[in-house]
């Protein structure tokens, strides 16, 4: 068995112009679905990009299941890409486009466009591959763009934001093709701003933001990274004030928020253990001292897991 890795990234450096895209990536990947999560801006796409070949490292190298990915036609028919742009020819139908790229694999007119209908069918499109491509919704775009990263049935898939302008019945359905597409073993790459997107696919994660991959790991270990770094803390309670106090004098907390409204109260904490306040707060509610109906982080604690991240890799925490 091959023990090269599927990816590898060697002191991987890209500049536009003066402004970082990515900076100083160093990672080797085995096989495997992965995610890559960071906010809007992170460098997703460049890093993205550098692994399909579209951009060339500044400085470092790249390496995909063993190849250069540059201008490298070997290695393109065994990885499939769903770019975060459109990228498509807006006055044919998705399946004269989807037809058109597998013939550029090398496939008769014939095969393509039968594997065409089928990827189509697959994510969706049956009733809309036969349309142009200018009366698709961005919704059906997206599908149209799944199938014709799939259909050439490569070893690897790259995907940028591909669940973006999906209905909910759209990100289940393609939520459950891209389980399946991991259960048989095949290797994915995917890239979102939103946790549970990726966390419904697979356990492991890249935390890119600023150009740096900050972290790794599973699932789990993001979880408790969102609980040991500076972030706030919210709990509808009653007694608002006597939960703020209290947190105060056990040192647990930096700065207090209560917002008093009928029946209950919402505290705004904010800590740098989230992990040891709300082992605390529960302590306090099952000893009976306090009345909890809700304790939850703030909506934006994902952005401030990678600012935290972020300031630490700068030394200021």
């Amino acid at each position: 068995m091959s023990t090269t890795p599927m990816i590898q990234f060697d002191g991987v450096t890209k500049m536009y112009g003066k402004v970082l895209g990515v900076n100083d990536i160093t990672l080797a990947l085995p096989p495997g679905a992965y995610g890559l999560l960071g906010p809007n801006g992170a460098g997703k796409s460049t890093l993205l990009n550098l692994l399909t070949g579209q951009l060339v490292p500044t400085r470092g190298s790249v390496q995909i299941l063993g190849l250069q990915p540059r201008n490298n036609p070997e290695l393109m028919k065994k990885i499939g890409f769903c770019p975060g742009f459109e990228g498509m020819y807006s006055s044919v139908s998705g399946l004269e486009w989807v037809t058109y790229l597998l013939e550029m694999q090398g496939r008769t007119r014939w095969e393509a466009k039968l594997r065409a209908s089928e990827c189509l069918e697959t994510v969706g499109m049956q009733e809309g591959m036969r349309r142009p491509i200018s009366t698709y919704s961005r919704g059906m775009r997206q599908r149209t763009k799944l199938a014709q990263a799939i259909a050439h049935e490569p070893e690897l898939l790259i995907l940028d934001e591909p669940l973006s302008g999906l209905d909910p019945v759209g990100r289940a359905q393609m939520t459950d093709l891209l389980k399946g597409w991991i259960q048989q073993g095949r290797s994915i790459i995917i890239a979102s701003h939103v946790l549970h997107e990726i966390e419904a696919l697979t356990d492991s994660f890249l935390l890119i933001s600023g150009g740096r991959v900050l972290a790794s790991g599973t699932a789990a270990e993001v979880h408790e990274l969102l609980f040991k770094v500076p972030m706030e803390v919210r709990v509808r309670c009653r007694n608002g004030a006597h939960l703020a106090a209290t947190a105060m004098e056990a040192g647990l907390v930096e700065a207090v928020k209560v917002h008093t409204s009928a029946g209950s109260d919402t505290v705004e904490l904010t800590t740098r253990n989230a992990s040891q306040l709300s082992q605390q707060i529960s302590g306090w509610v099952a000893d009976g001292k306090m009345i909890v109906f809700e304790m939850r982080t703030a909506d934006d604690s994902l952005q401030s897991l990678f600012n935290s991240l972020m300031r630490i890799h700068r030394g200021e925490l």
